[in-house]
């Protein structure tokens, strides 16, 4: 087994004296998709912060193998400049990671989310969904070896959602970890290797993706 790229262990994290997540021992390992899975607040967003190194926990240790270069996380925010074109955007993002702005990889990219067409609009004229594409773009980019990926599905249509499926099982084949928080469980499912259930702050079930049942989350306001 391939050594994790990220520990999480024994990993507890409170905001003033309200705990979040309690007792948290994890691997994230390289060449597996974990789908996070658990009700509204369970901690989900907070897992995946810590994970990369975001945010520090209150109590416990989390080592990770990889430079900030190497992680990839896309969170709530899409994290674009509106008034840079998506090419800029792209170039930008690439000088920041300190790699040559290699403007075949940016239209190439931009080709892999449906987004070669609008290389040179503004991103402040995107619709939602467009923007969440690009805000991906961003991480299929830099070919990240962890992807932490916070509900990315957010504003996608059909189309574009089974993009993101192949492209997350298409980076765990090239040798990626990656975190998954959905929201469309049942859909997503089977492009994935494990399912991680948080509830009541803690892990309740760390189980092979085709042995899990999403019913078994019904009721529970999962997403």
């Amino acid at each position: 087994m391939a050594e994790a790229v990220a520990r999480l262990r024994r990993v507890s994290r409170f905001f003033g004296e309200r705990p979040v997540l309690r007792g948290i021992d994890l691997d994230v390992e390289p060449g597996q998709v974990v789908l996070v899975v658990g009700p509204n607040g369970a901690g989900k967003s907070t897992l995946l912060r810590l994970a990369a190194g975001l945010m520090p926990p209150s109590e416990g240790e989390v080592e990770l193998a990889l430079a900030p270069g190497e992680v990839g996380y896309v969170g709530h925010r899409t994290l674009i400049y509106p008034k840079l074109t998506a090419r800029a955007n792209l170039r930008f993002w690439l000088a920041l990671s300190g790699r040559p702005r290699d403007d075949a990889a940016v239209l190439a990219v931009l080709a892999r989310v449906g987004l070669d067409g609008f290389a040179d609009e503004e991103a402040g004229v995107f619709s939602r969904g467009m923007s969440q594409r690009l805000s991906l773009a961003r991480v299929f980019l830099t070919a990240p070896k962890m992807l932490l990926l916070d509900e990315p599905g957010t504003g996608l249509d059909p189309a574009s959602a089974a993009m993101l499926r192949r492209e997350i099982r298409a980076a765990a084949d090239a040798g990626a970890a990656v975190l998954w928080v959905s929201h469309t469980i049942a859909a997503d499912l089977p492009a994935c290797d494990r399912v991680l259930v948080i509830k009541d702050r803690r892990i309740a079930a760390d189980v092979p993706a085709a042995t899990f049942d999403p019913a078994e989350l019904a009721g529970e306001g999962a997403c």
